[in-house]
């Protein structure tokens, strides 16, 4: 039985709507940051490979804030007097993007993806940022700190993929499969 309580309470200095606004559009970060938290434990069990230990242990502390990052924006839910759903229904019924596609695979095959999925977190968060402006500023301040963390840890995913001229292995992949690929062809054709 599933109960979604329209709370008749948001924080002191938003109207009940602006609270509403802003849950809502938490819900679809939390929605993101829940899924980004599984893919990324996916990925730690499923790397193989040469880099294998030093992908495998990076992304354990990136699950952990990752986790923080879902608690912290479930709690801001509640706190506006939304409900925050985290269950793997909502997760699927409320996401706009397919499930991370690539198994077992080498380390720069993961990490050729992962750098996709960053960038459409990241840019989704930024137009929540963006969208909090107006209505909520310490929203937008915890969307600001959860966005420092997240381009760091693209930026830790990055420096696999990137050469000695600064260009990406996966630059103009629109897939996970694409960049998947691009980042393991640059792999074996550099030395």
């Amino acid at each position: 039985m599933t109960h979604h309580t329209t709370h008749s309470y948001t924080v002191p200095g938003l109207s009940q709507q602006a609270g509403r606004e802003v849950a809502e559009l938490l819900t679809g970060r939390l929605h993101a940051l829940n899924d980004l938290a599984l893919t990324l434990k996916h990925i730690h069990w499923n790397v193989v490979g040469p880099h294998f230990i030093a992908v495998h242990e990076m992304l354990d502390p990136q699950v952990d804030a990752v986790r923080d990052m879902t608690d912290n924006t479930a709690e801001r839910i509640a706190t506006l007097g939304g409900s925050p759903q985290g269950t793997p229904g909502a997760l699927v019924a409320g996401r706009s993007w397919d499930d991370y596609g690539v198994g077992r695979a080498g380390a720069i095959e993961h990490l050729g993806a992962l750098d996709l999925v960053y960038t459409g977190i990241i840019t989704d968060h930024r137009e929540a940022m963006a969208a909090s402006d107006d209505i909520d500023l310490v929203t937008q301040d915890m969307l600001i700190e959860q966005l420092r963390q997240l381009e760091l840890f693209q930026w830790f995913v990055r420096a696999h993929l990137e050469n000695a001229g600064g260009s990406l292995s996966t630059a103009g992949a629109a897939t996970e499969g694409q960049a998947a690929a691009q980042a393991a062809d640059r792999a074996r054709d550099e030395p």
